[in-house]
């Protein structure tokens, strides 16, 4: 009997094999380029379906155009997406569902919704994994995406000389830019 459900159960491996590689091939990706360099970020659109259509909204309303990377820990994170230069927070649409458990972890490069205590309470901003930050997984921050190229970026970014600047710790000494966020073709 089993002879007979192994090349079925082949077929459907293969089949639904090359769905997924051709399934994550078309996963969205993205160029930042910052003050600091360029950083090209792949989302995971299988897993995180409403945070990647989110963040994508942003991004082709060109709503991150001149924003700045507000908050930046070293061996932490980099946050930004949410304030001007002159530390203004831009209006931002309504929170979206949470998505954390998707299987993601907030490791090295990945990018993760930042939120206020309620846990559907992302909007805009964002932040990107400097070093591994597993207790964010309990805490329930939703990754939907990686790093792909720019990593030194980031670590540049972790890096900048920071302080207390209209109220918000940790803000760069030196405004780093977010110059744009477009849509980058895969093959």
């Amino acid at each position: 009997m089993l002879y007979r459900v192994f090349p079925v159960a082949l077929t459907l491996a293969v089949f639904f094999g090359t769905a997924l590689t051709a399934a994550a091939q078309q996963n969205p990706v993205v160029l930042m380029k910052t003050s600091k360099g360029d950083i090209t970020i792949e989302f995971d659109q299988a897993r995180s379906p409403i945070t990647v259509k989110n963040f994508l909204s942003y991004v082709d309303a060109k709503f991150y155009d001149g924003m700045i990377f507000h908050r930046v820990i070293p061996g932490f994170m980099i946050q930004g997406g949410g304030l001007t230069p002159d530390f203004q927070e831009k209006p931002a649409k309504s929170p979206i569902k949470n998505e954390a458990g998707n299987g993601l972890k907030n490791l090295r490069g990945t990018i993760a919704m930042a939120r206020m205590e309620e846990l559907n309470s992302a909007t805009c901003q964002f932040f990107i994994n400097h070093v591994d930050n597993p207790s964010l997984d309990t805490m329930k921050y939703a990754v939907f995406g990686r790093v792909i190229k720019g990593l030194e970026v980031v670590d540049a970014i972790a890096e900048a000389p920071t302080g207390t600047i209209k109220g918000y710790e940790a803000a760069p000494r030196q405004a780093i830019t977010i110059i744009s966020v477009r849509r980058v073709e895969t093959k």
